[in-house]
């Protein structure tokens, strides 16, 4: 309990307190009062009859305490953040990977790029949830991956990292960090760059770079050893941490490495939360008032007592001013729509139970792509003819490797919505995927065979069935394409090379 961070939500309702204070020394003096009576004081004790009932704390007192407690319970007393258990997993983060051909000493086993790799492999696991993205940079930047959830995704292409991916030398940091900012600008506030290299830059690109990026966090870690022959510029890349204002960490290949970038995303991103945090955003906890004030509203029927019922009725508006929190629970169905429990499913990540309950196609279809059940999700997001409909239903003909369709369906949305982000840039990825495995094909076939074996069994010339062994997950579809990831990004980074040049 940190009382540092007591507060209360609505301080208002603390009037309350002195209208109980109020009320409850105006009905003191009214009942003790001697004024009309005509008795003289020193008497007045042994001419009054005390009934059973009559000692103690009266109606009076009872309902001013009700009052009073209710009057704090309605101020909402606070001193936690009211914050979700997976916080600290969905902290925003863009690794970037220097590509230089430095990177493949070996002062740190197996290499200095192995080894970075390997880290990022234990990050994702660590992070598991949260979206992970990924840069490779030398002489120019390129994004490899935006932030992701799909660790199998992300596994894949950081295999296919190598230092000769990228033909331009040089270390283009300050590109990275604006390709980082550019990628973090669609998440959630709160982001973290982490620049994996052994070397630096010039610093004031860098620290104009970093400055322009906003709210986006910068970590550096140096891959390599010092104290080696040809090893880290140690100074220079400890002025490239002060240019960017970031963190400065070495490459120890132990799980340090993962608490020390999962700790400075974490606090970078809840500090990022705190600052637009509102009232809400804490725990109220008057609602735990609630059982005393039950318990005086049960001493409040004591024989022979006269509550006035009116006054409790207003401690009750003060107790419980605040709306209490809604949870599904098992009259779901009696309140809540199939759609909004639904929607309930959905927001707690149960997929597969959001989709069984969901009626509306648009909504059924993304819980089931969300599931991993692309059938239904195609059968349901057909029933629409919105270019959301259509742009999931291209998603999802990739996803089931069906290429063709999924253009087709990338061109119906963006004819109903031209010039649409998402779509333009999913059917590009599509349309140059297409491309590269029919050249990759076409080169094959070109190719002359090393022998020819004729065939002179009796099943010569007779067609086979062979049966393909279907990739285990969907959600490693990109494993079973003939056109390897370190082919493709090779030839997507040589690609946006040459468009970059005067």
């Amino acid at each position: 309990m940190d009382l540092s961070a007591f507060h209360f939500l609505r301080p208002w309702f603390l009037l309350g307190i002195a209208l109980a204070i109020a009320l409850w020394a105006a009905g003191r003096a009214h009942r003790g009062g001697v004024g009309d009576s005509g008795i003289a004081p020193h008497l007045l004790p042994y001419l009054t009859v005390r009934s059973a009932g009559s000692r103690g704390p009266r109606p009076l007192d009872l309902v001013a305490a009700m009052l009073a407690l209710g009057s704090v319970a309605a101020a909402g007393p606070a001193w936690q953040r009211d914050e979700p258990d997976f916080l600290d997993n969905v902290a925003p983060l863009v690794a970037a990977v220097d590509l230089s051909a430095t990177m493949d000493a070996t002062d740190v086993p197996p290499s200095r790029l192995e080894a970075a790799k390997q880290t990022l492999r234990d990050l994702a696991a660590r992070r598991a949830g949260a979206k992970t993205g990924l840069i490779a940079y030398a002489g120019s930047s390129h994004l490899v991956l935006p932030p992701t959830d799909d660790r199998e995704l992300l596994d894949l292409f950081i295999q296919a990292l190598s230092t000769d991916l990228i033909e331009r030398d040089g270390r283009d940091v300050p590109g990275a960090i604006a390709l980082a900012a550019q990628v973090l600008a669609t998440e959630r506030a709160g982001g973290t760059l982490l620049l994996m290299t052994d070397g630096a830059s010039a610093a004031d690109p860098v620290r104009r770079q970093a400055q322009a990026a906003g709210n986006l966090q910068i970590l550096v870690m140096a891959v390599g050893r010092a104290d080696s022959q040809g090893g880290i510029d140690e100074p220079a890349l400890r002025d490239l941490a002060r240019a960017a204002d970031a963190p400065l960490g070495s490459l120890t290949a132990t799980p340090d490495d993962l608490d020390w970038i999962t700790l400075h995303a974490q606090q970078h991103f809840q500090s990022v939360q705190d600052a637009g945090a509102g009232p809400s955003h804490w725990k109220d906890a008057g609602y735990w008032l609630c059982w005393p004030l039950a318990l005086l509203a049960l001493l409040a029927v004591r024989r022979g007592w006269r509550v006035p019922w009116q006054a409790c009725v207003l401690a009750g508006v003060f107790a419980f001013a605040a709306p209490p929190q809604v949870h599904a629970n098992g009259l779901a169905d009696a309140f809540l729509t199939p759609d909004q429990q639904g929607r309930l499913a959905f927001d707690r990540g149960d997929f597969s139970a959001a989709a069984g309950h969901f009626q509306n196609p648009y909504w059924k279809g993304r819980a089931a792509y969300a599931a991993g059940d692309y059938a239904a999700a195609l059968a349901a997001f057909s029933q629409q003819t919105t270019p959301e409909a259509y742009f999931y239903v291209g998603n999802t003909q990739v996803r089931l490797r069906r290429y063709d369709a999924a253009l087709a369906a990338y061109d119906r949305a963006l004819a109903l919505r031209p010039g649409w982000p998402a779509a333009v840039e999913n059917r590009g990825i599509v349309a140059r995927l297409l491309a590269a495995m029919s050249e990759e094909q076409q080169g094959d076939q070109a190719e002359p065979p090393d022998q020819t074996i004729a065939d002179k069994t009796a099943q010569a010339g007779q067609l086979a069935t062979v049966q393909v062994r279907q990739a285990a997950s969907e959600d490693i579809w990109l494993r079973t394409l003939s056109l390897s990831p370190a082919r493709f990004l090779r030839g997507k980074f040589a690609v946006q090379d040459a468009g970059r040049q005067p």
